[in-house]
């Protein structure tokens, strides 16, 4: 598993032995960016359920000032950690070895308490974990955690859709890939009343 694309371009991200991680395909992962490519210069970044890091990296490769990983399982977070410092990389990220509604709502704390918002949140729990799906989308849908016009994604199985509205979260794109696909929140207020679907 490599870097796609910026400054740790082609460097090698190491993953776990086995299945218990099921990372993003580079495909998927290059879709993802091409379309959130115009604003990560610069932008703060969550990866939830971030697994090896390989979303979280590739933001950081290509300009985030800040990414925050949130992984329970934790040979995954210490897997984060080493793939950080085999890039050599030790400021403007952190890694929350919690629950991801307790990494959430500690970054909720954190903001309440002065720390900017986040400009995007991309979230991929294992795809059996339906009920994943459904209360980060209402805690995020719920909670002041995006600047304006953030955006939030969740990636899932193409078979199984996520809810058009998540509280004040509104579904504006959904983007679909061999098995997966991706689906695109922004807040009610800020959402392009638009539908997109790529094969």
């Amino acid at each position: 598993m490599r870097v796609i694309a910026g400054t740790y371009k082609s460097r090698i991200l190491k993953s776990l032995k086995g299945l218990a991680l099921r990372p993003t395909s580079d495909r998927l992962r290059e879709t993802l960016f091409n379309v959130l490519a115009p604003n990560i210069a610069g932008s703060r970044f969550v990866d939830l359920f971030a697994g090896t890091g390989a979303i979280g990296i590739e933001a950081l490769s290509r300009g985030a000032a800040e990414v925050v990983f949130i992984e329970n399982h934790a040979p995954a977070a210490t897997l984060i950690r080493r793939n950080l410092e085999s890039l050599g990389v030790n400021t403007g990220v952190t890694v929350l070895a919690v629950d991801a509604l307790r990494g959430l709502a500690m970054l909720a704390a954190r903001k309440n308490s002065g720390a900017p918002a986040f400009d995007h949140i991309f979230l991929d729990p294992p795809y059996a974990a339906a009920a994943d799906y459904a209360r980060v989308l209402k805690f995020l849908g719920s909670a002041d955690l995006l600047v304006s016009g953030g955006i939030i994604v969740a990636e899932h199985r193409r078979k199984f859709d996520l809810p058009e509205i998540a509280e004040s979260l509104r579904r504006f794109r959904v983007l679909k890939q061999g098995d997966a696909a991706l689906s695109f929140y922004r807040s009610s207020g800020a959402a392009a009343e638009e539908s997109d679907s790529a094969e």
